[in-house]
């Protein structure tokens, strides 16, 4: 007799696999007929005219239910138990989904031809059913088995191929070249689709034998497979020669699905068959190759997902891991379609499943109980979630746990603790690494253990030049952190994954100095995952804090390196935290985090409270440890903090000290960064002349270390920001060609050391400024983009605000004054409020300018004065000629003529008296004006 055993291949690929026990006829499993429609349950196929139609796998249960019992009334709750077992389901989902049967059965839904509504009990379905018993297909004829032609016995695909048609297309061009193509991927990748897609297109003149071995338990059972399949009952103990016998002359197609946990029978039956057979093609699919002779290894890869951030749906749809998901919620809720709304999260559920056919599959079959959002938020317990499989599924494919468990199961035990062990990475890793964190009796060949484990998909390999670095999927070490709970390895395992990656950043830290910052980023860049890794366990309930405060001070260096600013702050406040708990006090450690909190809370206006306290902090602490470094390193950024809060006369105080400490220590190179912090303070003071001579000393005599120590101290390359002063003064002196050339040549040098901090700075603090002061729009609006993009993309929002500011001004200079003043208003009132009013004049004059030409002179003139105001109580006067120059051309609209000359007077005055010869050709230009306006004037009266 000849039965026929049903099961489902996962992602929509539905199967029936002969095992024949005799030569003869072939018996299709009992179903249900109506219509022009058959139902066949145990395979859960829906037909119309023998072509299978597409529905929802909450519709399909429905339909079995009611179509099996047919001509009675189905209570609705008795309905709900059957369809969403042990679920609370509202009684509207169960409306949907009858209404979406409906659609897919063609019913009317006023007339109700197959289904009907019994208001106040339940459904109905009227149709007249009939079992298939009756309606089997003839059997067809009978012949010897040695002569018999082989029929194609592919499964019946009832889902539509998606994202794989290019991986299809190489392999049925691979097919005509290769006699053995083994397909390998990671369980629930598509292997099982993509094989009968490629099959179908395939198929040689003899036919197509599809072979299932997941039912095989021995290796050794595999040639009696292919026997039970053929119909051979002579097991002698030549079964292979039978089987060349049997399948000799015949031009051949044989598919071999599941291969892996019969490897070794499967490759040998391969080479025999191939060797005594040259008509025959075999195509494989495994989790690891055959290593059979002849092998062609086609890796399948994951499903494409779209790149972290946001993203539309038009966009999302691109990529066919979306793809994949949207088709399978539509199947699930009766129709779906992606909105904008919810294309950010269904593109983060892709991209957290890896791309994995079967854990998306799963994932979507659970939208008629869950939201979109709430999907992607329950996928960290994603085994917990990634269950409800179609029943008839194999049982390794009906949760993402079990097809793991199938993998995992095959490994040795060795291979089975490798991997529990690698579950503490979260990255890449490489073999070095591995072998630093394993404990010391570990006995294993690395390399090798590492390599099975790749061979079988457990883990994907990159090829670098210097050394492969491997990385598990992250569902695959979801599953095995899971296996290391359960073995009780993981809180020693993840206690020596934090020790070494103290150790490696430690490292790092120690080589910030010496090494140039390309080198020493390529060097590190690769540890950023395990560095959260690590930092996330040490700081857990079960972690050790000691650890994480280690690891946190030596990471600072790295952060600043990134510019990962947000991220830098939060482990730096938390290490913080714990190191006020007397048993992990540090005094030096507490020196070197409020540094680096100093750093960060100066540079984001959205961190509070602000910076300097932080300094101060580690200014007391360094000199009770009588530690010059960061002694000078506070004082430096204390001196920064009075420059930016507009405090020019603090912030040459505080350079006094800097060249103090830097002269007892006897330090050249400080010394001459003194000069530079001073030239700064006294030109935001208009002493000119003095910042001139002193900017010139700093340049001439400042020789940069040969290490990277005065950028790792003082943030920037100090040369570069030395020559921001420079432009500044060089405009100030009537030379804006020299200045403009100074900022270009500047820009140049940074861009070439790849140092963005800086950039940043001679973007904001000299070249946006000096092309809106030469009038050179289409250079300004180069150098605002600049700073918008450098700024943005590293989140140094202050900056950020400085280029929303001269951006506006720029809209105000181009005519379109509406949207450039609200961009000036927005920029100030952010900067007053974070303390950040370095270049509040500059920013005040821009507004006034704003309101003086939409007639809102008097408002103008008001903010100019209480600017003048400010400067009187800062000491802060370099744009003093410029603020009395504006005041004088706003009372002139305000015809109060006699106020006008004597503003543009002192405008004139004190800009002679700065040797200003910026600012005494703008005052010179506007009396002259001014004058001309009052001779028309007289002559017109």
């Amino acid at each position: 007799m000849v039965g026929v055993d049903a099961f489902t291949h996962y992602d929509g690929v539905h199967a029936a696999t002969l095992s024949c026990t005799a030569p003869g006829g072939w018996m299709e499993p009992q179903g249900l007929s109506f219509g022009e429609f058959q139902l066949l349950p145990e395979r859960r196929l829906l037909l119309r005219g023998g072509c299978p139609v597409r529905i929802g796998s909450r519709a399909f249960d429905l339909l079995i239910t009611l179509a099996g019992r047919s001509g009675e009334v189905v209570a609705k709750e008795e309905l709900i138990a059957r369809t969403w077992p042990g679920t609370f389901v509202d009684e509207a989902n169960l409306r949907v989904h009858i209404g979406t049967l409906r659609k897919s059965l063609g019913d009317d839904p006023a007339g109700g031809r197959y289904i009907t509504n019994v208001p106040g009990r339940g459904y109905c379905f009227v149709a007249p059913v009939r079992g298939m018993a009756d309606q089997r297909p003839p059997p067809p004829p009978t012949m010897p088995v040695a002569t018999s032609p082989i029929s194609g016995n592919l499964p019946v695909s009832v889902t539509r191929l998606v994202g794989r048609q290019e991986v299809v297309d190489n392999l049925v061009t691979l097919l005509s070249q290769q006699r053995l193509v083994t397909i390998v991927g990671p369980g629930g990748m598509g292997k099982t689709t993509v094989a009968v897609a490629v099959a179908r297109r395939a198929a040689k003149p003899g036919g197509i034998l599809f072979v299932d071995l997941a039912p095989v338990a021995e290796p050794a059972a595999v040639a009696g497979a292919l026997a039970t399949l053929l119909g051979l009952t002579d097991r002698s103990v030549d079964l292979a020669g039978n089987l060349v016998e049997q399948l000799r002359d015949r031009a051949l197609l044989l598919v071999l699905d599941n291969c892996e946990h019969v490897i070794e029978g499967a490759a040998a039956l391969a080479e025999i068959l191939l060797s005594r057979l040259p008509s025959l093609t075999i195509l494989a699919t495994s989790r690891e190759p055959l290593r059979a002779a002849g092998e062609w290894v086609q890796r399948l890869r994951p499903l494409d997902v779209p790149p972290e951030g946001n993203v539309l749906a038009a966009d999302a749809m691109g990529y066919a891991a979306v793809q994949l998901f949207v088709e399978r919620a539509s199947a699930c809720l009766g129709g779906y379609a992606l909105k904008d709304t919810d294309a950010p999260a269904v593109a983060e559920i892709c991209r957290r499943l890896d791309g994995i056919a079967l854990a998306i599959e799963l994932a979507a079959g659970h939208l008629d109980t869950t939201s979109i959002a709430g999907l992607a938020a329950s996928l960290d317990d994603c085994f917990r979630v990634l269950t409800r499989g179609r029943r008839t599924a194999l049982p390794r494919h009906q949760t993402l746990r079990a097809t793991l468990d199938w993998s995992y199961r095959t490994l040795p035990a060795v291979g089975q603790r490798l991997l529990r062990h690698l579950s503490v990475f979260n990255g890449v890793f490489t073999a070095a690494l591995v072998a630093a964190i394993l404990p010391p009796d570990e006995e294993m060949e690395i390399d090798e253990a590492l390599a099975e484990l790749a061979a079988k998909s457990l883990l994907t390999v990159e090829r670098g030049q210097a050394e492969a670095r491997y990385r598990l999927l992250d569902t695959t070490r979801a599953y095995a952190r899971i296996k290391l709970e359960g073995a009780g390895e993981a809180d020693a395992m993840r206690r020596r994954h934090a020790t070494h990656y103290r150790a490696v950043f430690e490292q790092a830290e120690a080589e910030w100095e010496t090494k140039p910052t390309p080198v020493w980023l390529s060097t590190y860049i690769g540890h950023v995952d395990n560095l959260r890794a690590a930092l996330d366990w040490a700081f857990s309930s079960d972690g050790d804090p000691s650890i994480g405060i280690g690891i946190t001070v030596a990471a600072v260096p790295f952060w600043f390196a990134l510019l990962q600013v947000e991220e830098c702050h939060a482990r730096v406040h938390r290490a913080l935290e714990l190191l006020e708990i007397p048993a992990y006090q540090n005094e030096r450690q507490r020196m070197k985090l409020y540094a680096a909190l100093g750093w960060q809370q100066m540079r984001a206006s959205t961190v509070q409270p602000h910076g300097a306290a932080a300094w101060q902090r580690t200014l007391d602490i360094a000199t009770r440890l009588n530690d010059a470094d960061y002694q000078s390193r506070a004082l430096w950024a204390l001196w920064v903090d009075r420059t930016n809060d507009g405090q020019p006369r603090a912030a040459l105080a505080m350079a006094e000290r800097f060249a103090m400490l830097a002269a007892q220590q006897q330090d050249e190179a400080d010394i001459a960064i003194a000069d530079r912090m001073r030239a700064r303070s006294l030109l935001f003071q208009g002493r000119f002349a003095e910042a001139r001579a002193s900017i010139d000393r700093m340049l001439e005599r400042y020789t940069p270390p040969v290490n990277r120590a005065h950028t790792v101290r003082f943030q920037y390359e100090q040369r570069s920001v030395a020559r921001i002063t420079l432009a500044r003064l060089l405009w100030m002196q009537g030379h804006p060609v020299e200045a403009m050339q100074e900022v270009e040549a500047t820009i140049a040098e940074v861009a070439e050391m790849g140092h963005e901090l800086t950039l940043a700075h001679v973007l904001s603090d000299a070249a946006c400024a000096i092309a809106l002061l030469n009038d050179d729009l289409e250079k300004a609006s180069q150098f605002i983009s600049l700073l918008q993009h450098v700024t943005k993309v590293h989140s140094l929002d202050v900056w950020n605000t400085y280029a929303d500011g001269f951006a506006g001004e720029l809209l105000i200079r181009q005519d379109e004054v509406a949207d450039g003043l609200s961009l000036v208003e927005s920029a100030l009132e952010r900067l007053r409020q974070t303390r950040f009013v370095l270049y509040e004049t500059a920013l005040v004059l821009a507004q006034a300018r704003g309101l003086n030409l939409i007639g809102r002179s008097v408002e103008a003139l008001a903010v100019v004065d209480a600017a003048l105001d400010r400067c009187a109580c800062s000491g802060e006067a370099w744009y003093l000629a410029e603020l009395h120059r504006e005041r004088g051309e706003l009372l002139a609209a305000l015809s109060d003529y006699g106020g006008a000359e004597a503003a543009l007077n002192n405008a004139l005055n004190i800009a002679q008296e700065q040797h200003a010869i910026g600012w005494q050709v703008r005052a010179i230009a506007s009396l002259t004006r001014f004058s001309g306006c009052q001779r028309r004037s007289q002559c017109a009266q």
